[in-house]
């Protein structure tokens, strides 16, 4: 099964959850190497610029979403 079969939810909770299952898998494939996350997590989970950065990139795949959704109309 695929790590993401489809981008249909619900309920706009359950598309917040996939927003952030995006953002997590975006940073896991441009840095496959689990050491290295873990490593620099303790640099960006303590920096407020980077906090802001991680809530946009959570946003921006919440739009894409959203629009899949069709707003939960």
């Amino acid at each position: 099964m695929s790590w993401l079969p489809s981008l249909i939810t619900e309920t706009p909770e359950q598309g917040f959850d996939v927003a952030i299952m995006l953002s997590r898998m975006g940073v896991k494939k441009t840095q496959p190497d689990d050491a290295t996350r873990s490593r620099l997590r303790q640099d960006y989970a303590n920096n407020a610029d980077s906090l802001t950065e991680a809530s946009h990139v959570i946003a921006v795949n919440f739009q894409t979403v959203a629009a899949a959704n069709n707003y939960w109309r």
